[in-house]
């Protein structure tokens, strides 16, 4: 199935009540539903979270925590994703908690190019989001591009542990 995310002209300020909506189903998902929503998001709107996170050449901050996430065995990196939207506290969901909201974004973005190409575990060929996963794109990719923007920054930025909070 081909998944298409609509990008208008038009840019809105602050969480309206759509975004909220979205972010709150989006984690009313299962773990592996919402990691499947995030490469699909990703697939279709890749080139344009880079440029959308202010900050994120700050992804030298992440780097260290990237290397570490590659060097594990594939499912060891499916197990720390899965930690991560489960807010598991581990060494590296403190560590992936202590990044900025824009490092949190850019982090994500380069693990699904990391993702791509096969340098971390890739999400199957066959990969097909279910039923809940389908609506909630549905949601997502009826909210203009700026407000698609935020649902994907703090649906990543609530993930992991911060161990200063």
């Amino acid at each position: 199935m081909t998944y298409t995310l609509n990008a208008p002209a038009t840019i809105s300020t602050g969480l309206a009540a759509p975004v909220s909506t979205a972010i709150a189903s989006f984690k009313g998902l299962s773990t592996d539903e919402q990691l499947g929503l995030l490469w699909v998001l990703y697939e279709n709107m890749g080139r344009s979270i880079t440029p959308a996170a202010p900050g994120a050449a700050r992804l030298q901050f992440a780097e260290g925590l990237l290397a570490q996430v590659k060097a594990l065995p594939q499912q060891d990196q499916l197990q720390f994703m899965r930690d991560l939207v489960n807010k598991t506290s581990t060494a590296l969901t403190r560590a992936y908690g202590v990044l900025s909201n824009n490092t949190k974004l850019a982090f994500w973005y380069q693990l699904a190019e990391e993702m791509r190409t096969g340098t971390v575990i890739p999400v199957p060929s066959f990969y097909k989001l279910g039923d809940a996963g389908q609506r909630v794109f549905g949601q997502i990719s009826r909210l203009e591009f700026n407000q698609q923007i935020t649902v994907m920054r703090q649906v990543v930025v609530a993930m992991g542990v911060d161990p200063l909070a």
